[in-house]
């Protein structure tokens, strides 16, 4: 139930992107302005998700779960009727404060339900963002090409409901937590390994989006006979083979597990640089770079959960800011990079970012990787 809370919050994220024209001619906006109902989803979740982890942190934990799905509920069926552009808008901000709020929870409740397996229950939870991601968003975009992309938002709000439901009856209702003196965000920040994690976590997803935002431009330049689909597809499956891998390393074999995808990752991005002409090196390097895409989160994610175990929530609220900053950096770092040295320069500015991040996580491997209790 975890994970299909989390394939609908992706896909409430996501799916926009793939219906921004049908959406943009139904609301009488451009394009460019309908690219906004991405952004400001993003920039709700990145400012909100630490304040809005700090004020439910009381809250029962199925409780929050059940609200956040009945939430994504009316925010979907909003935009799906919605014939105002300023109405959907609004409800895009609502649902980004939502995500904020699940992604930062979602690991700590997982972590919660099977402590003695925290790192396979963390893994099983986000594989609902990887299938969502890899699976999801284009079956979406598919669905919403033959019916309509308001149907699309229904079917998502319907699922909503139903998981709301589902979780109503089944999942066990953990308590929140009290405060306690000398808690709080500061004092998570201060907690050995933290910083550490997060700068590593914030200088990867940097690195992963400096390309992956310009994926398309980069595969067409590169004239291998291949289309930007093939390769996103290739990158779905090794994210997916990324999560399982994560599952089965993340409980006895986390530092070593991180470790060795940062870099793997830094490894696959500077291929690309090396062999951009090859078919061969950027299937099999994509291939890769799915598996360390998919597998990282969740390990960064369960490092988080091991070094704050008293403040996982706020834990993870920070790694959610951090992943959205690092998605919102990396789009502009990758743009400015494509204008002034052109797509050749972009996967040796993505391995340079991910070779910061082992680095950072291989100085700090001690107090950031923690075994488990």
């Amino acid at each position: 139930m975890l994970a299909g809370a989390a394939f609908v919050t992706i896909l409430t994220e996501a799916l926009p992107a793939g219906v921004l024209p049908a959406m943009s001619a139904d609301l009488h906006v451009t394009e460019a302005r309908a690219g906004l109902l991405v952004t400001v989803y993003a920039l709700a979740a990145a400012l909100t998700a630490i304040p809005a982890t700090a004020l439910t942190l009381i809250v029962p934990r199925r409780t929050l779960l059940v609200a956040l799905l009945l939430g994504f509920a009316v925010t979907n069926a909003a935009t799906a009727v919605s014939a105002d552009f300023t109405l959907t808008l609004v409800a895009r901000i609502v649902s980004g404060v939502f995500a904020g709020l699940l992604w930062a929870m979602v690991p700590a409740y997982a972590a919660r339900l099977a402590p003695q397996h925290s790192g396979k229950a963390i893994a099983t939870a986000l594989a609902g963002m990887t299938v969502g991601l890899s699976l999801g968003t284009p079956a979406g975009t598919a669905f919403a090409g033959i019916v309509d992309w308001r149907w699309t938002f229904a079917l998502l709000t319907a699922l909503a409901l139903a998981l709301a439901a589902a979780a109503l009856r089944r999942l066990p209702q953990l308590p929140g937590e009290r405060a306690r003196r000398g808690a709080g965000l500061l004092s998570t920040i201060r907690t050995p390994g933290i910083a550490a994690i997060n700068t590593a976590s914030i200088a990867m997803v940097l690195g992963f989006y400096v390309l992956y935002t310009y994926i398309a431009p980069f595969v067409e330049r590169a004239d291998l006979g291949i289309g930007t689909g093939t390769v996103l597809f290739v990158f779905g499956l090794g994210s997916m083979g990324g999560v399982w891998f994560a599952g089965a390393a993340a409980d006895h074999h986390l530092c070593t597990a991180t470790l060795a995808l940062l870099a793997l990752a830094t490894l696959c991005l500077a291929s690309f640089g090396l062999l951009a002409h090859s078919t061969t090196a950027l299937l099999l390097g994509t291939l890769l770079w799915g598996v360390t895409h998919g597998g990282l989160p969740t390990l960064m994610q369960t490092a988080g959960v091991r070094a704050a175990p008293r403040d996982p929530d706020t834990a993870n609220s920070l790694w959610v800011t951090g992943w959205n900053i690092g998605m919102a950096g990396g789009s502009l770092l990758g743009s400015a990079i494509l204008t002034s040295a052109g797509t050749p320069a972009l996967p040796w500015t993505a391995s340079a970012l991910l070779a910061a991040s082992a680095l950072t996580a291989t100085l700090a491997r001690r107090n950031a990787f923690p075994p488990a209790a």
